[in-house]
């Protein structure tokens, strides 16, 4: 499978699918502790139940996002390591795709991984994959308003703020915040934020996800 073959390297810090086995581990990084048991940072509330329910709702997740691929509907789970160490995920996701350029991030990180500077290293190498690799026109990410840290990386990267909404959590109300990251914003950034970045088997997820289009035969 092309996307397999897809690396994101920063120093240290590499983005890619895991294996079957890589992905055993993620899974165990994940029942270990994502966040504080008290907040809830994400929609479905797949950190919570019993550290057996907790990777079981990881790999389904990977799973199906593995078989996630077609141009108009893919998603890019990629496992985060640091030094070879799996230390959490990072997703890019897209809908109608060779049309819109438009894509949405989402990432988590094992509890003991936090505080270091990785998440926001990680959305960077998304960005520059998205950009860089991909030729999105833009990506948005969302984060609650109770999850300071994904918020703070948005506001840290450049990105727009894009409006928020009222949405349920867990029986409960919240707001979510949306930001949004041009090309041309990405473009503009500063110096501090453009790294050594680089990509290596982009371009047969270019053509799996229909971005690069045959021309058309002329005469």
């Amino acid at each position: 499978m092309p996307t397999f073959g897809l690396r994101v390297r920063w120093d240290d810090v590499e983005l890619r699918l895991p294996d079957d086995v890589e992905l055993l581990a993620l899974a165990s990084l994940a029942a270990d502790g994502v966040h504080n048991p008290k907040v809830a940072p994400f929609s479905w509330p797949w950190t919570r139940g019993a550290v057996e329910e907790v990777k079981r709702n990881v790999l389904a997740h990977q799973w199906k996002n593995r078989g996630r691929i077609v141009a108009d509907d893919w998603v890019l789970s990629l496992a985060v390591f640091r030094n070879g160490e799996i230390v959490g995920e990072q997703q890019i996701s897209a809908k109608n795709f060779p049309v819109t350029r438009s894509g949405l991030t989402g990432s988590w990180l094992g509890l003991r991984h936090h505080g270091q500077g990785i998440g926001t290293r990680m959305r960077l190498m998304a960005l520059h994959l998205a950009f860089e690799g991909l030729d999105a026109a833009e990506m948005v990410s969302e984060a609650y308003d109770d999850n300071p840290a994904s918020n703070a990386v948005s506001r840290r990267l450049g990105y727009t703020a894009n409006g928020l909404r009222i949405t349920a959590r867990e029986g409960h109300s919240v707001i979510e915040n949306s930001y949004r990251m041009t090309r041309e914003q990405w473009d503009a950034r500063p110096d501090d934020l453009r790294p050594e970045i680089a990509l290596e088997g982009v371009s047969s997820v270019r053509h799996l996800f229909g971005i690069d289009q045959p021309e058309l035969p002329h005469g």
